[in-house]
Formats: C-alpha cells, structure tokens, sequence
C-alpha cells in the first residue's frame, strides 16, 4: 500500500534516521532506507580543494561569474536536480518528493543554496534543517564548480548558526574530494538525537554571504 508522503511524516522519518528513495524520477513507487553506514561531512574541517577555496573568496569582487542566494529558488533548484543527464542518468526525486519537499520549504525546513550567473541559476543544492541537523539531498551544476560553491556556503552557514550534523546520506565519488566519511547506524543516532532537540536558525539575514565566508575560513586558518 502506497502511503501518501506529507511533511509531517518525512519529518518523523529523518528523526528516525530514514529517508525516501523514489525508484526513478517518473516512478510513482517511494523505497525507505535507512542505511547501516550513514555519509556525513565534518562541518568544521570539510576538505574544500585549493581552488576551489581561492575561487568562493572572491565570489565578491569584480568579475567573478558567481552570486549566491539562499532560498530564492527552491522549487526550481529541486526540479534541476530531478532532471536526467549525460552524467546523472537516473534520479531518485519524482514528483510526489518534489511536492512534500516544496510544502517543507514553505514550513521553514527545507532550503537550497543558489548560483547564480548573470542572471541565469547554475548551479545548486537543496536539504532540509531539523533543531541542529542538516539533511543534505542533492544538487546539480551546468557550469564548472557551481554546486561545488554552493556546498561550501553552506557549510559555512551551518558553521555560523552552530550546526552539528551534515549528512549525506551515502558515501560516493563526488563527496569523496570534500572528505565525506561514513558512521554506523548506531552511531550516527546517538550524535542525531540530541542535535534534533536543539534549536537552529538557518534562514538568517543579519549577516551577508561575503561575511560569513569570511568568518568561516579565518576559523579554518585559525584551527589548521
């Protein structure tokens, strides 16, 4: 029997540890997994390659390609990242994933970080926040190192509002290069459950990107 996904009932999963899994992009069928290793990435000691690092701190000065925003776009950011192509053949987000999803953005607890080019959205990821946990989803990019700056503004984000946990769900190729591990099960509940009880912000406006990038990485020299 097929259960109708609502906010609510994907909010009780994830703080159980599960998460939905549509067969394909056009399959109406939802699998619900619940990994026996969980991927996550280290908030405060992420691996950004040197590049890429020079690159997101200088997003602001003149003629960098890229703007980031923070939920300007949720519904079109989800939609992207359903989309089949050369390099992501199958997609797990249908239809009924991009609904519950869009109905979480407008609750407040689900976001997506943006880049933007000369108008034109690039680039991207969207997940959702619970207390001081952040469920990464997916993301997308048509131009080089979009997403790949995207996940570094958010990680500073998360930084900046004192989050605990960035989870992948899974470990794979493209999370390798930004140092994604993998927990137990067990292990992974016992870090998620006092996080859920703690209360974050993360849709925040009293400090800019180019700050927060900045704070971020002067705690990163700090600490190297």
């Amino acid at each position: 029997m097929h259960i109708m996904l609502t906010p609510e009932i994907l909010l009780a999963a994830y703080s159980q540890g599960l998460f939905p899994m549509a067969q394909s992009n056009d399959s109406p069928y939802i699998d619900w997994l619940c990994p026996k290793d969980r991927g996550q990435l280290s908030i405060t000691h992420m691996h950004i390659p040197k590049r890429l690092a020079r690159s997101v701190r200088q997003m602001k000065l003149k003629g960098n390609p890229y703007e980031i925003r923070v939920n300007t776009s949720f519904s079109r950011v989800i939609e992207e990242c359903a989309i089949e192509s050369e390099k992501r053949p199958n997609t797990w987000i249908n239809q009924e994933i991009i609904e519950v999803f869009n109905a979480l953005h407008d609750l407040g607890y689900a976001h997506s970080l943006e880049c933007w080019q000369e108008g034109d959205l690039v680039g991207g990821l969207y997940g959702m926040a619970i207390g001081a946990a952040f469920f990464g989803e997916s993301m997308f990019s048509k131009q080089r190192d979009a997403s790949k700056a995207a996940l570094v503004h958010l990680v500073a984000r998360l930084y900046h509002a004192k989050f605990e946990i960035l989870d992948t769900q899974f470990v794979n190729d493209h999370l390798q290069q930004f140092g994604v591990y993998e927990v137990s099960h067990q292990k992974y509940m016992q870090h998620l459950e006092p996080a859920l009880r703690k209360r974050r912000m993360f849709d925040f406006h009293d400090t800019s990107e180019a700050d927060i990038i900045k704070n971020y990485f002067s705690m990163r020299a700090v600490n190297s």
